[in-house]
């Protein structure tokens, strides 16, 4: 049995939406804001007219976003690592850094291993036969007393910052406009306005989206800006940091509650099958302190553990069998994500794929190749409030979805489900803000709530081992279900296990006498979860969204002190509503804001206080106690060290079907430690017989493919098309609003031809590159005109980290064609 979450990369809003508001400069690189999430722009809009803020766009369409912004800049898709190392080059060339804050608040003092180095697009420890790195070297120099070295005068040439200045030298503006095909003087233009921020009174936040998570090296693309931050001193501070712009209302809760192939709620791992029990998993989790007086947060992991076992298993989870750790899955591949479930379902090894709310013959890459993986299915169940595509997978639909459906042996289920309006609960916006919401009518028809739907579906399994048995039934037999109604948990219920419970007396540490919260009440906040089972929590990062309080998610109060835009009573921001993530790096070392008129919050020589909850120890001193306390360094990294497969720093690397060699390792195809499956590594393609690039994006009036049922959105924007430049249009005799047939080495599409003057060839390596839009929006189910999406074309390919696939940057070709498709 497969089921399946999306895994369109991690993160979430270091800052929050409101925050926006305080920035000086936003640059929106890999989204388009203004188009994907209106609602949010409000706040870049509020900063432009309130703070005079500027807005730079670096994309490679000039989008709805770039129409309003002060300075625009095109990039070919697939190379903003070079772009993005070629900016903190020249901050560092020109002294455009907050250097108390580097030296301070990053690693950049600390001293890296001789054996470390990088050459020609690699890294030190490269096994090109088995596609990965050996990363023994890329660690920090560990001295005598077990702490890591360090030269706070960053002399030292194996200091950090001395090998990321040798790391991006190649990184010209020369080399940025050779790659990028952006203009050198364009580029240069955004690195002045960029370098402004390296003051401490003035601030740059970064919005970006699925326009730098999906691709090959998409984890990179964003640690490039995080490092970039880092160097200007952004992160921690009042319009400052990294803001991922999540691609639906709820993704960031998704990712947040563990529904990722290898993680558990609260961003704790599955285990490994190395992993073999309790004392060894938790040994991996030991963070020992990297510099003195650090701690990282994470050594409370224990006490995160042991509350989420005893939500799931409460009594059976005892000290005595390590708190039920061998009911855990023990994985023996880094991850089940969509794409190796996928290609199990293609070679016959998956029987039964439950799909809950979520449309993947659309959202995955490679159609044909999804098609064929479903019709190996025995059973597909697909929970869903509107008809699917992927139910419906075994109709032929013509040209639309051309399968012989007699052939087809899958049986399919439909389970009607509710839509977020039919429900109460709460959803999780990018900004980590976990916001109550009501039910606003009765669901129509069959339709049920998906806690109901997944209660019968426990119910019945449940019952199935209780009367014939089966291999390890006690994960199942003894899981907690301690709901009033068994048949459906209410989504308080729900929402109260996430927070957590007192299951005996929770004591002060400071003194055993005071009982912090008594048995079998709500506890406070994750402060007060314990190692010894007295304490439950589904979601330790959730716990204080409703403690005896009362339901905090519900709060309503828009009161915004001394307009901070931190709004500390409207909802629940986890953790512990904290609103600006790191705010102790807001400070300086004597823990005074950098910026007195955006403050946040301050030392007053006892404690920490302010507008915000402070990220630090309320009575850490602030010459002390480093700001990023879930770092065993106490700083942020500016040098990853080993907790990435494709490199400490970012390295520019081309996407797997590109119009130009690396010219770092011309023979270097793709991410050198992406994982490539056998059959889809022979339908990459070659810019010989595609010669143009391809990019899917999303358009303000249909919402991914849920808006395409109604009638209203589906007249608004009624038909699927590509938008090409006018150079392109002229050299291949294509006219505007034309027929187009649009193919890659995967499948081909028949489109409406957008001819714009919004997406421009560039030159890049001295060859010319076009680029084709190509929207996602439509399909062969729904109100609007039938239409196929980008993912037909796209390769079944993923970012070396966390497997998101690669739909930003791909190889294609375009003719003109005649006639609409029959279906």
């Amino acid at each position: 049995m497969a089921s399946l979450a999306p895994t369109f990369g991690r993160g979430a809003m270091t800052n929050s939406w409101t925050d926006i508001k305080n920035a000086d400069l936003v640059i929106v690189m890999g989204g388009n804001a203004a188009e994907a999430h209106p609602c949010g722009f409000k706040w870049v809009t509020e900063a432009k007219a309130h703070r005079g803020a500027r807005l730079i766009v670096v994309d490679p369409r000039y989008t709805r976003t770039a129409a309003v912004s002060d300075y625009y800049a095109p990039i070919r898709p697939g190379s903003d690592i070079a772009f993005l190392m070629g900016l903190i080059r020249w901050m560092i060339e020109n002294d455009k850094v907050q250097w108390e804050y580097v030296k301070n608040f990053t690693n950049a003092a600390l001293l890296v291993k001789d054996e470390f180095g990088w050459a020609d697009g690699l890294f030190s420890g490269y096994d090109e036969e088995k596609r990965d790195y050996d990363k023994s070297s890329w660690d920090y120099k560990i001295g005598a007393d077990g702490f890591a070295e360090v030269d706070m005068t960053l002399q030292d040439p194996r200091c950090v910052w001395n090998l990321l200045k040798a790391h991006v030298d190649v990184y010209t503006p020369e080399f940025v406009e050779r790659v990028c095909g952006t203009p050198k003087e364009k580029f240069l233009k955004i690195a002045e306005m960029i370098g402004e921020c390296s003051s401490p009174t003035k601030t740059m936040t970064s919005m970006y989206a699925l326009g730098w998570t999906q691709h090959s090296k998409g984890a990179q693309n964003i640690r490039g800006m995080a490092m970039l931050q880092l160097v200007l001193g952004n992160i921690g501070v009042r319009g400052g940091g990294m803001n991922a712009l999540r691609g639906h209302s709820n993704i960031q809760g998704l990712t947040d509650i563990g529904l990722m192939s290898n993680l558990i709620p609260g961003y704790m791992s599955i285990p490994t099958e190395k992993e073999v029990d309790w004392a060894t998993y938790m040994s991996s989790k030991a963070y020992k302190p990297l510099r003195p007086n650090q701690t990282s947060y994470w050594q409370n992991y224990p006490k995160f553990m042991v509350s989420f076992m005893k939500a799931m298993w409460g009594d059976a989870a005892t000290a005595e069998n390590n708190w039920a750790y061998d009911y855990l899955p023990k994985l023996d591949v880094p991850t089940y994500d969509v794409l190796r479930m996928f290609e199990l379902m293609k070679e016959d090894r998956v029987n039964l794929y439950f799909c809950q709310g979520f449309n993947p013959l659309l959202a995955f890459p490679n159609r044909a190749k999804l098609t064929e993986a479903l019709s190996k299915l025995k059973l597909l169940v697909v929970m869903d409030p509107l008809a699917t595509e992927t139910a419906a997978f075994w109709q032929n639909h013509g040209e639309y979805n051309d399968v012989d459906s007699a052939a087809i042996q899958t049986e399919v289920l439909e389970l009607p489900s509710t839509c977020f309006a039919e429900d109460d609960g709460a959803l999780v916006n990018s900004g980590r803000w976990l916001q109550w919401h009501w039910a606003g009518v009765t669901p129509p028809g069959e339709a049920k709530h998906d806690a109901w739907i997944m209660a019968q579906i426990f119910l019945r399994v449940r019952e199935l081992y209780r009367s014939e048995g089966g291999v390890l039934p006690e994960p199942i037999l003894n899981l907690t279900w301690d709901y009033a109604d068994e048949n459906e948990p209410s989504p308080e219920e729900l929402a109260k296990e996430l927070n957590g419970r007192a299951l005996a007396d929770v004591l002060d540490p400071a003194d055993p006498t005071k009982v912090l919260t008594a048995s079998g009440k709500q506890l406070l906040n994750f402060s007060q979860l314990r190692d010894d089972g007295s304490t439950m929590s589904a979601c330790w990062i959730y716990s204080g969204c409703w403690n005896e309080d009362g339901n905090n998610m519900a709060r309503r109060d828009n009161a915004d002190p001394d307009e901070t835009g931190m709004f500390s009573n409207w909802a629940f921001s986890w953790p512990l509503n904290r609103r600006i993530l790191y705010n102790r790096a807001s400070a300086d070392m004597q823990g005074k804001p950098w910026d007195p008129e955006r403050k946040i919050i301050e030392w007053d020589g006892a404690k920490w206080s302010g507008y915000d909850v402070p990220d630090i120890g309320v009575t850490a001193k602030p010459d002390e106690v480093g700001p990023f306390i879930m770092n065993a360094e106490g700083t942020s990294r500016l040098f990853s060290r080993a907790m990435m497969r494709d490199g400490p720093f970012p390295t520019h690397m081309e996407p797997f079907e590109t119009p130009v060699a690396n010219v770092l390792n011309p023979a270097m195809r793709g991410n050198p430690v992406s994982r490539v499956f056998v059959d889809d590594a022979a339908q990459f393609a070659t810019s010989d017989e595609f010669p143009f690039v391809g990019t899917s994006y999303r358009l303000t009036e249909h919402f991914h493919y849920w808006t395409k049922h109604n009638p209203v959105n589906a007249v608004l924007q009624p038909e699927f098309f590509v938008e090409l430049s006018e150079e392109l249009a002229s050299e291949k005799g294509i006219q505007n609003g034309g027929w187009v047939r649009v193919w890659s080495k995967r499948g081909e599409v028949k489109a409406k031809a957008v001819v714009t003057k919004r997406i421009r060839p560039l030159q890049c390596d001295g060859k010319t590159v076009h680029i084709v839009g190509i929207p996602l929006h439509w399909g062969f189910i729904g109100a609007a005109k039938k239409g196929w999406g980008p993912n037909t074309l796209t390769p079944f390919v993923g970012d070396a980290n966390v497997e998101t696939p690669e739909f930003k940057a791909f190889l294609i070709n375009i003719e003109p064609a005649t006639g609409e498709a029959v279906s």
